[in-house]
């Protein structure tokens, strides 16, 4: 068994939060997933992450504590587990590794790099087994593109409903039920087209990730509503800055839908690991001096 069914006190370090969508039972959902202290991969679902008292919304690379249970009723997949009881009152905000301070970066690549993909067609054989791996860590032999598709512009009709309904527990300052605060949908669709180990052609595989998803709304504003500069910046990060000074790894996860129906590629791009190339050491005569 990969994981216990149930685990107390499971301590989290939160690698991925998706952008979020909507959902009939609970109003918004995150697909949020991370490493436990051991480095094993664990995906918890459902987090009604801006429904969250701010007290208790974490953010990534927040360590956070909990009690979980195998979400097997639903979910075969044998990362995916659910809070035990009411998430906004079982989550505990632990340490937080920003970028900020000094060597936190090395704490995250000791836990984020324990497995490591290179081989895609690997990960997929992986998936398809008794392992049913569903979540893991890739390192891309080359990115080749970031590419920009035009999506929908509005979330389907049943959603736009659902945002205009008055929220019975959200008052304004007269005491009367305000709208429900509406999530924008973004406009443009992402996929990274790379290769790894062994590939003959490039993999084109879509993005998922809630921080690529607020780029673009900060890129917008800073572009005073011009799109397409909103999605150059976009693409100037995710393709020239990461490629060029990161060293970039890619999250992936598995969607249930196609990984139930073994699709050729049941995978998307739920986040990215961007740590700053390590410098190259040199071993010139004048640096030994």
């Amino acid at each position: 068994m990969y994981l216990p069914n149930e685990i107390h006190d499971a301590k989290v370090l939160i690698t991925v939060k998706t952008y979020p969508l909507p959902s009939n039972k609970y109003e918004e959902l995150v697909c949020t997933a991370g490493l436990l202290e051991d480095g094993k991969w664990i995906r918890i679902y459902p987090i009604p992450f801006r429904s969250l008292p701010f007290g208790k919304r974490f953010a990534k690379f927040q360590w956070i504590q909990l009690n979980l249970i195998r979400n097997s009723s639903k979910d075969f997949r044998p990362e995916s587990y659910r809070p035990i009881g009411d998430a906004a009152n079982s989550i505990q905000l632990l340490e937080h590794w920003d970028t900020k301070t000094k060597g936190n970066w090395g704490k995250r690549k000791e836990i984020v790099l324990k497995e490591v993909f290179t081989n895609f067609t690997e990960l997929i054989t992986a998936s398809y087994s008794e392992q049913h791996k569903s979540l893991a860590t890739v390192k891309p032999l080359e990115i080749i593109d970031l590419e920009i598709e035009e999506d929908k512009r509005d979330w389907k009709q049943q959603w736009q409903d659902y945002y205009d309904q008055y929220d019975l527990f959200t008052l304004d300052d007269t005491g009367e039920s305000k709208l429900r605060e509406k999530l924008l949908k973004v406009p443009y669709k992402y996929y990274y087209k790379f290769l790894t180990e062994g590939d003959k052609k490039p993999r084109r595989i879509m993005i998922e990730d809630w921080e690529i998803g607020a780029l673009y709304w900060n890129s917008l504003r800073s572009a005073e509503g011009d799109e397409v500069k909103a999605n150059e910046l976009v693409k100037k990060r995710y393709f020239e800055e990461f490629t060029t000074n990161k060293d970039l790894y890619l999250f992936v996860g598995t969607t249930l839908q196609f990984h139930r129906r073994k699709a050729p590629n049941p995978f998307v791009i739920i986040g990215v690991f961007y740590p700053p190339k390590e410098k190259e050491k040199s071993n010139s005569f004048f640096d030994l001096q």
